[in-house]
């Protein structure tokens, strides 16, 4: 272990080299002479003159990749806020144009509607296992009216069973409270399509001798006056013939995907209108 006495005979010592340095160097300026000492202790100052200009050097180099470093930090953390920012606004104009697209859609069916409608947007819908309903932002006050159809580009939604001044609920084609007069659109057999919760839909009435296979498109018959004629309801998905009975069994999935609706369409018009 080094005694204290080791070190401040270490330091008296660099003091007083520096100072011969200090005195060596004013007394060269007044002498043009080099003796035998101040050789000595110019040979003995140069080490330590490298060594001094060496650490400097150093301290000036870590100082200013410090500095480097800490200015290198900031301009970092501006770009990672920049990023985040820009990532926001991707996906702020991939979300309009995702409802750009799915709004063209349904401009494209409205044009194939000969009736007036407006557009809604879904704010709301119902999580019980009884009712299948959807409330949308549209209501007497845009003259949407309890029995008017609505629609999504892929085909029919439900129907309007209550409306208050701006929003209205839905009743969805699967909710078990749902009848809509349908026929097959390739054999024209028809039949009523029931709700039947989370299985979908049923076609009931079928007759046994009427060709149904899976994978008809089932589409409105127009009859009841509610959804105007040939509208897409869904797809028959299973074909049962019982041994007994005069009607089929014929499961049908709707043709819209009811778990992802953000927008619809509603027919502006009563039942006389549409017959």
């Amino acid at each position: 272990m080094s005694s204290p006495g080791k070190y401040q005979t270490i330091i008296i010592a660099s003091i007083l080299l520096i100072a011969s340095i200090i005195i060596l160097s004013f007394n060269l300026k007044q002498l043009g002479g080099t003796g035998f000492i101040r050789r000595l202790v110019l040979e003995t100052a140069a080490p330590l003159e490298n060594i001094i200009n060496s650490s400097m050097g150093g301290i000036s180099g870590v100082w200013r990749r410090y500095i480097f470093f800490v200015g290198l930090e900031e301009e970092n953390r501006k770009l990672r806020g920049e990023i985040v920012s820009l990532r926001g606004e991707v996906n702020q104009y991939r979300e309009m144009y995702l409802e750009g697209m799915r709004l063209k859609k349904l401009l494209n069916l409205k044009e194939n509607i000969n009736y007036p409608t407006v557009i809604a947007e879904i704010i709301g819908g119902s999580r019980s296992s009884v009712f299948k309903m959807i409330l949308i932002n549209r209501g007497t006050t845009d003259g949407v009216k309890e029995g008017f159809p609505v629609l999504a580009s892929e085909g029919v939604i439900g129907r309007i069973v209550e409306a208050s001044w701006n929003v209205s609920r839905v009743l969805l084609l699967i909710d078990n409270n749902s009848n809509i007069d349908a026929l097959i659109q390739k054999s024209r057999a028809q039949g009523v399509l029931q709700g039947r919760g989370g299985e979908g839909c049923i076609l009931k009435y079928v007759q046994r001798s009427e060709d149904v296979r899976v994978g008809d498109n089932v589409v409105s018959s127009g009859l009841a006056g509610v959804f105007p004629k040939g509208l897409l309801l869904g797809v028959v998905k299973k074909v049962q013939k019982k041994k007994s009975g005069l009607f089929q069994e014929i499961l049908v999935s709707p043709a819209v995907d009811l778990s992802r609706l953000e927008e619809a369409l509603v027919i502006l018009s009563d039942k006389k209108d549409r017959r």
